[in-house]
Protein backbone atom coordinates (compact mmCIF):
# COMPACT_ATOMS: atom_id res chain seq x y z
CA UNK A 1 0.00 0.00 0.00
CA UNK A 2 2.81 2.41 0.89
CA UNK A 3 4.61 1.56 -2.34
CA UNK A 4 1.46 2.37 -4.35
CA UNK A 5 1.17 5.77 -2.67
CA UNK A 6 4.83 6.51 -3.31
CA UNK A 7 4.56 5.55 -6.99
CA UNK A 8 1.57 7.88 -7.61
CA UNK A 9 2.73 11.00 -9.51
CA UNK A 10 2.65 14.21 -7.51
CA UNK A 11 1.27 17.60 -8.69
CA UNK A 12 4.80 18.80 -9.43
CA UNK A 13 5.43 15.75 -11.61
CA UNK A 14 2.24 16.35 -13.60
CA UNK A 15 3.01 20.06 -14.30
CA UNK A 16 4.45 20.82 -17.71
CA UNK A 17 8.17 21.19 -17.85
CA UNK A 18 9.81 24.28 -19.28
CA UNK A 19 10.88 22.23 -22.24
CA UNK A 20 7.25 21.86 -23.31
CA UNK A 21 6.85 25.64 -23.63
CA UNK A 22 10.01 26.25 -25.60
CA UNK A 23 12.14 23.73 -27.37
CA UNK A 24 15.08 26.04 -27.79
CA UNK A 25 15.84 29.53 -28.93
CA UNK A 26 17.24 31.28 -31.97
CA UNK A 27 20.69 32.78 -31.43
CA UNK A 28 21.05 36.52 -31.08
CA UNK A 29 22.58 36.86 -34.51
CA UNK A 30 19.61 35.10 -36.14
CA UNK A 31 17.65 38.25 -37.15
CA UNK A 32 20.73 39.79 -38.77
CA UNK A 33 21.60 36.52 -40.51
CA UNK A 34 18.04 36.08 -41.78
CA UNK A 35 18.08 39.70 -43.01
CA UNK A 36 21.29 39.06 -44.99
CA UNK A 37 19.93 35.79 -46.38
CA UNK A 38 16.64 37.46 -47.36
CA UNK A 39 18.51 40.27 -49.10
CA UNK A 40 20.61 37.81 -51.10
CA UNK A 41 17.57 35.71 -52.04
CA UNK A 42 15.51 38.80 -52.93
CA UNK A 43 18.29 40.11 -55.18
CA UNK A 44 18.68 36.68 -56.78
CA UNK A 45 14.95 36.40 -57.50
CA UNK A 46 14.97 39.90 -58.96
CA UNK A 47 17.86 39.01 -61.28
CA UNK A 48 16.36 35.69 -62.32
CA UNK A 49 12.98 37.18 -63.20
CA UNK A 50 14.47 40.30 -64.75
CA UNK A 51 12.96 42.81 -62.33
CA UNK A 52 14.50 46.20 -63.05
CA UNK A 53 13.28 48.08 -59.99
CA UNK A 54 15.34 47.78 -56.82
CA UNK A 55 12.16 48.56 -54.90
CA UNK A 56 10.72 45.23 -56.07
CA UNK A 57 13.86 43.48 -54.89
CA UNK A 58 13.48 45.11 -51.48
CA UNK A 59 9.82 44.12 -51.16
CA UNK A 60 10.64 40.51 -52.05
CA UNK A 61 13.46 40.52 -49.49
CA UNK A 62 11.09 41.94 -46.85
CA UNK A 63 8.52 39.19 -47.48
CA UNK A 64 11.24 36.55 -47.35
CA UNK A 65 12.55 38.00 -44.10
CA UNK A 66 9.15 37.71 -42.43
CA UNK A 67 8.51 34.22 -43.86
CA UNK A 68 11.93 32.78 -42.98
CA UNK A 69 11.72 34.27 -39.48
CA UNK A 70 8.34 32.66 -38.90
CA UNK A 71 9.44 29.28 -40.24
CA UNK A 72 12.70 29.16 -38.30
CA UNK A 73 11.04 30.27 -35.07
CA UNK A 74 8.23 27.70 -35.48
CA UNK A 75 10.67 24.84 -35.99
CA UNK A 76 13.24 25.77 -33.35
CA UNK A 77 11.06 27.51 -30.78
CA UNK A 78 7.26 27.36 -30.72
CA UNK A 79 4.26 28.88 -32.46
CA UNK A 80 3.70 31.57 -29.85
CA UNK A 81 7.29 32.77 -30.05
CA UNK A 82 7.08 32.60 -33.84
CA UNK A 83 4.05 34.93 -33.85
CA UNK A 84 5.91 37.33 -31.58
CA UNK A 85 8.91 37.35 -33.90
CA UNK A 86 6.69 37.88 -36.94
CA UNK A 87 5.09 40.92 -35.27
CA UNK A 88 8.54 42.29 -34.43
CA UNK A 89 9.73 41.64 -37.99
CA UNK A 90 6.72 43.46 -39.44
CA UNK A 91 7.47 46.47 -37.24
CA UNK A 92 11.06 46.58 -38.49
CA UNK A 93 9.98 46.18 -42.11
CA UNK A 94 7.45 49.00 -41.83
CA UNK A 95 10.06 51.18 -40.12
CA UNK A 96 12.52 50.61 -42.96
CA UNK A 97 9.81 51.24 -45.57
CA UNK A 98 9.21 54.63 -43.94
CA UNK A 99 12.86 55.56 -43.36
CA UNK A 100 14.40 54.52 -46.68
CA UNK A 101 12.39 57.00 -48.83
CA UNK A 102 13.17 59.75 -46.32
CA UNK A 103 16.89 59.01 -46.37
CA UNK A 104 16.80 58.76 -50.16
CA UNK A 105 15.09 62.14 -50.40
CA UNK A 106 17.57 63.78 -48.06
CA UNK A 107 20.55 62.22 -49.86
CA UNK A 108 19.26 63.29 -53.27
CA UNK A 109 18.58 66.83 -52.09
CA UNK A 110 22.02 67.17 -50.49
CA UNK A 111 23.93 65.59 -53.37
CA UNK A 112 22.23 67.73 -56.01
CA UNK A 113 21.81 70.92 -53.99
CA UNK A 114 25.35 71.15 -52.68
CA UNK A 115 26.69 71.89 -56.19
CA UNK A 116 25.85 75.61 -56.11
CA UNK A 117 25.13 76.14 -52.40
CA UNK A 118 27.75 78.59 -51.15
CA UNK A 119 28.01 82.06 -49.67
CA UNK A 120 27.41 83.73 -53.00
CA UNK A 121 24.20 81.75 -53.53
CA UNK A 122 22.89 82.71 -50.10
CA UNK A 123 23.80 86.40 -50.38
CA UNK A 124 22.68 87.28 -53.93
CA UNK A 125 19.38 87.48 -55.75
CA UNK A 126 18.46 86.77 -59.37
CA UNK A 127 18.68 90.43 -60.34
CA UNK A 128 20.37 90.69 -63.72
CA UNK A 129 20.84 86.93 -64.08
CA UNK A 130 19.11 85.07 -66.89
CA UNK A 131 17.40 81.94 -65.65
CA UNK A 132 19.17 79.78 -68.26
CA UNK A 133 22.62 80.94 -67.11
CA UNK A 134 24.52 79.84 -64.02
CA UNK A 135 24.89 82.26 -61.16
CA UNK A 136 22.39 84.16 -59.09
CA UNK A 137 21.21 83.31 -55.65
CA UNK A 138 18.35 82.73 -53.28
CA UNK A 139 18.70 85.64 -50.86
CA UNK A 140 15.52 87.43 -51.96
CA UNK A 141 13.47 84.23 -51.65
CA UNK A 142 14.94 83.33 -48.25
CA UNK A 143 14.23 86.85 -46.96
CA UNK A 144 10.65 86.67 -48.23
CA UNK A 145 10.09 83.26 -46.63
CA UNK A 146 11.40 84.42 -43.25
CA UNK A 147 9.25 87.54 -43.25
CA UNK A 148 6.09 85.79 -44.44
CA UNK A 149 6.41 82.92 -41.95
CA UNK A 150 7.20 85.34 -39.12
CA UNK A 151 4.11 87.43 -39.89
CA UNK A 152 1.93 84.33 -40.26
CA UNK A 153 3.19 83.06 -36.90
CA UNK A 154 2.49 86.42 -35.24
CA UNK A 155 -1.08 86.23 -36.54
CA UNK A 156 -1.85 82.55 -36.02
CA UNK A 157 0.03 81.68 -32.82
CA UNK A 158 -1.82 84.03 -30.41
CA UNK A 159 -5.22 83.28 -31.94
CA UNK A 160 -4.61 79.54 -31.94
CA UNK A 161 -3.21 79.55 -28.40
CA UNK A 162 -6.10 81.57 -26.96
CA UNK A 163 -8.63 79.43 -28.82
CA UNK A 164 -7.10 76.26 -27.36
CA UNK A 165 -7.10 77.77 -23.86
CA UNK A 166 -10.78 78.65 -24.25
CA UNK A 167 -11.69 75.15 -25.44
CA UNK A 168 -9.83 73.40 -22.62
CA UNK A 169 -10.33 75.76 -19.68
CA UNK A 170 -13.60 77.56 -20.39
CA UNK A 171 -15.33 75.95 -23.37
CA UNK A 172 -18.76 74.51 -22.65
CA UNK A 173 -22.01 74.24 -24.53
CA UNK A 174 -22.85 74.97 -28.14
CA UNK A 175 -20.23 77.65 -28.72
CA UNK A 176 -17.36 75.31 -27.81
CA UNK A 177 -18.82 72.58 -30.03
CA UNK A 178 -19.15 75.04 -32.92
CA UNK A 179 -15.56 76.23 -32.50
CA UNK A 180 -14.31 72.64 -32.42
CA UNK A 181 -16.29 71.81 -35.55
CA UNK A 182 -14.94 74.77 -37.52
CA UNK A 183 -11.38 74.04 -36.39
CA UNK A 184 -11.78 70.52 -37.77
CA UNK A 185 -13.14 71.94 -41.03
CA UNK A 186 -10.24 74.39 -41.33
CA UNK A 187 -7.74 71.58 -40.92
CA UNK A 188 -8.74 70.18 -44.30
CA UNK A 189 -8.94 73.47 -46.23
CA UNK A 190 -6.74 73.36 -49.36
CA UNK A 191 -4.09 76.06 -49.52
CA UNK A 192 -5.46 77.43 -52.79
CA UNK A 193 -8.80 78.12 -51.09
CA UNK A 194 -7.10 80.15 -48.37
CA UNK A 195 -5.25 82.07 -51.05
CA UNK A 196 -8.45 82.77 -52.99
CA UNK A 197 -10.17 84.00 -49.82
CA UNK A 198 -7.43 86.55 -49.09
CA UNK A 199 -7.26 87.50 -52.78
CA UNK A 200 -11.00 88.24 -52.79
CA UNK A 201 -11.11 90.18 -49.52
CA UNK A 202 -7.71 91.85 -49.21
CA UNK A 203 -6.76 92.44 -52.84
CA UNK A 204 -10.04 92.79 -54.76
CA UNK A 205 -12.46 94.17 -52.16
CA UNK A 206 -10.03 96.38 -50.21
CA UNK A 207 -7.83 97.21 -53.21
CA UNK A 208 -4.40 96.23 -51.87
CA UNK A 209 -1.76 94.97 -54.26
CA UNK A 210 0.48 91.92 -54.02
CA UNK A 211 2.63 91.87 -50.90
CA UNK A 212 4.18 89.59 -48.35
CA UNK A 213 1.55 90.39 -45.73
CA UNK A 214 -1.18 89.07 -48.03
CA UNK A 215 0.63 85.77 -48.36
CA UNK A 216 1.23 85.71 -44.60
CA UNK A 217 -2.50 86.08 -43.92
CA UNK A 218 -3.28 83.14 -46.19
CA UNK A 219 -0.57 81.07 -44.51
CA UNK A 220 -1.94 81.98 -41.08
CA UNK A 221 -5.32 80.50 -42.05
CA UNK A 222 -3.56 77.20 -42.79
CA UNK A 223 -1.49 77.45 -39.63
CA UNK A 224 -4.24 78.25 -37.13
CA UNK A 225 -6.03 74.88 -36.89
CA UNK A 226 -2.74 73.03 -36.42
CA UNK A 227 -1.80 75.36 -33.56
CA UNK A 228 -5.24 74.98 -31.97
CA UNK A 229 -5.28 71.19 -32.15
CA UNK A 230 -1.72 70.65 -30.92
CA UNK A 231 -2.04 73.19 -28.11
CA UNK A 232 -5.40 71.75 -27.07
CA UNK A 233 -3.98 68.25 -26.74
CA UNK A 234 -0.98 69.50 -24.75
CA UNK A 235 -3.18 71.45 -22.34
CA UNK A 236 -5.33 68.37 -21.76
CA UNK A 237 -2.23 66.47 -20.64
CA UNK A 238 -1.61 68.88 -17.77
CA UNK A 239 -2.80 67.11 -14.56
CA UNK A 240 -5.92 68.60 -13.02
CA UNK A 241 -4.26 68.28 -9.60
CA UNK A 242 -1.96 71.20 -10.51
CA UNK A 243 -4.93 73.40 -11.34
CA UNK A 244 -6.83 72.37 -8.21
CA UNK A 245 -3.83 72.96 -5.95
CA UNK A 246 -3.33 76.46 -7.31
CA UNK A 247 -7.02 77.30 -7.12
CA UNK A 248 -7.15 76.01 -3.53
CA UNK A 249 -4.54 78.64 -2.60
CA UNK A 250 -6.85 81.35 -3.87
CA UNK A 251 -5.00 82.06 -7.11
CA UNK A 252 -7.27 83.46 -9.86
CA UNK A 253 -7.93 81.11 -12.73
CA UNK A 254 -6.32 83.35 -15.33
CA UNK A 255 -3.14 83.36 -13.27
CA UNK A 256 -3.27 79.58 -12.86
CA UNK A 257 -3.42 79.26 -16.64
CA UNK A 258 -0.61 81.76 -17.13
CA UNK A 259 1.76 80.55 -14.41
CA UNK A 260 0.96 76.83 -14.07
CA UNK A 261 -0.82 75.35 -17.07
CA UNK A 262 1.04 77.04 -19.94
CA UNK A 263 4.57 76.60 -18.47
CA UNK A 264 3.84 72.93 -17.86
CA UNK A 265 2.75 72.39 -21.47
CA UNK A 266 5.24 74.76 -23.10
CA UNK A 267 7.34 71.95 -24.58
CA UNK A 268 4.44 70.38 -26.44
CA UNK A 269 3.09 73.79 -27.46
CA UNK A 270 6.43 74.79 -28.99
CA UNK A 271 6.65 71.48 -30.85
CA UNK A 272 3.13 71.91 -32.21
CA UNK A 273 3.95 75.44 -33.28
CA UNK A 274 6.95 74.19 -35.22
CA UNK A 275 4.78 71.54 -36.87
CA UNK A 276 2.48 74.33 -37.98
CA UNK A 277 5.43 76.32 -39.33
CA UNK A 278 6.63 73.26 -41.23
CA UNK A 279 3.08 72.88 -42.60
CA UNK A 280 3.16 76.33 -44.23
CA UNK A 281 6.86 76.58 -45.11
CA UNK A 282 6.42 74.62 -48.34
CA UNK A 283 3.18 76.19 -49.57
CA UNK A 284 3.36 77.65 -53.07
CA UNK A 285 -0.21 78.28 -54.26
CA UNK A 286 -1.06 81.18 -51.89
CA UNK A 287 2.28 82.82 -52.66
CA UNK A 288 1.66 82.62 -56.40
CA UNK A 289 -1.74 84.28 -56.00
CA UNK A 290 -0.90 86.95 -53.44
CA UNK A 291 2.84 87.64 -53.52
CA UNK A 292 3.44 87.11 -57.26
CA UNK A 293 7.18 86.53 -56.96
CA UNK A 294 10.06 88.83 -57.75
CA UNK A 295 13.66 88.51 -58.85
CA UNK A 296 14.66 91.54 -56.78
CA UNK A 297 15.27 91.95 -53.08
CA UNK A 298 12.23 93.42 -51.36
CA UNK A 299 12.63 93.72 -47.61
CA UNK A 300 9.24 95.38 -47.09
CA UNK A 301 6.54 92.70 -46.72
CA UNK A 302 3.78 95.32 -46.65
CA UNK A 303 4.32 96.68 -50.15
CA UNK A 304 5.31 95.19 -53.47
CA UNK A 305 5.81 91.71 -54.80
CA UNK A 306 8.12 89.32 -52.97
CA UNK A 307 9.43 85.85 -53.51
CA UNK A 308 9.66 82.77 -51.29
CA UNK A 309 11.66 79.56 -51.32
CA UNK A 310 8.83 77.27 -52.56
CA UNK A 311 7.95 79.74 -55.32
CA UNK A 312 11.63 80.15 -56.23
CA UNK A 313 12.02 76.36 -56.50
CA UNK A 314 8.99 76.14 -58.79
CA UNK A 315 10.19 79.02 -60.98
CA UNK A 316 13.67 77.56 -61.41
CA UNK A 317 12.42 74.05 -62.10
CA UNK A 318 10.02 75.43 -64.71
CA UNK A 319 12.90 76.94 -66.69
CA UNK A 320 14.32 73.50 -67.44
CA UNK A 321 18.04 74.26 -67.81
CA UNK A 322 20.84 72.55 -65.93
CA UNK A 323 21.70 75.75 -64.08
CA UNK A 324 18.09 76.31 -63.01
CA UNK A 325 17.79 72.69 -61.84
CA UNK A 326 20.87 73.15 -59.66
CA UNK A 327 19.44 76.33 -58.17
CA UNK A 328 16.12 74.59 -57.50
CA UNK A 329 17.79 71.71 -55.63
CA UNK A 330 19.99 74.13 -53.68
CA UNK A 331 16.91 76.16 -52.67
CA UNK A 332 15.18 72.94 -51.59
CA UNK A 333 18.19 72.14 -49.41
CA UNK A 334 18.02 75.63 -47.89
CA UNK A 335 14.31 75.15 -47.16
CA UNK A 336 14.94 71.82 -45.40
CA UNK A 337 17.76 73.34 -43.37
CA UNK A 338 15.53 76.31 -42.48
CA UNK A 339 12.78 74.07 -41.09
CA UNK A 340 15.33 71.91 -39.25
CA UNK A 341 16.90 74.95 -37.59
CA UNK A 342 13.47 76.17 -36.47
CA UNK A 343 12.75 72.77 -34.91
CA UNK A 344 16.07 72.78 -33.07
CA UNK A 345 15.42 76.30 -31.77
CA UNK A 346 11.94 75.29 -30.60
CA UNK A 347 13.32 72.25 -28.76
CA UNK A 348 15.94 74.43 -27.11
CA UNK A 349 13.35 76.96 -25.96
CA UNK A 350 11.07 74.20 -24.71
CA UNK A 351 13.89 72.63 -22.70
CA UNK A 352 14.96 76.00 -21.33
CA UNK A 353 11.45 76.94 -20.22
CA UNK A 354 10.38 73.50 -19.01
CA UNK A 355 9.48 73.35 -15.28
CA UNK A 356 12.09 70.67 -14.57
CA UNK A 357 14.90 73.17 -15.27
CA UNK A 358 13.86 75.19 -12.27
CA UNK A 359 13.08 78.33 -14.22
Amino acid sequence: MSHAIQDRPTRADRSPSPGNLTRGGLPRWAPAGIAVLSTVLGSGIGLVFGLQSKIQWGLIAALLFVGITYGASTVIENSRQAKDRVATSMIWVCFLLAVIPLLSLIWTTISRGIKVLDGNFLSHSMNGVTSFEPGGGVYHALLGTIEQIALATLIAAPIGLLTAVYLVEYGKGKLAKAVTFFVDVMTGIPSIVAGLFILTTWNLMLGFGPSGIAGAMALSILMMPVVVRSTEEMLKLVPNELREAALALGVPKWRVILKVVLPTAIGGIATGLMLAVARIAGETAPIMLLVFGSQLINGNPFEGAQSSLPLYIWEQYKVGSDASYDRAWAAALVLIAFVMILNLVARGIARWKAPKTGR
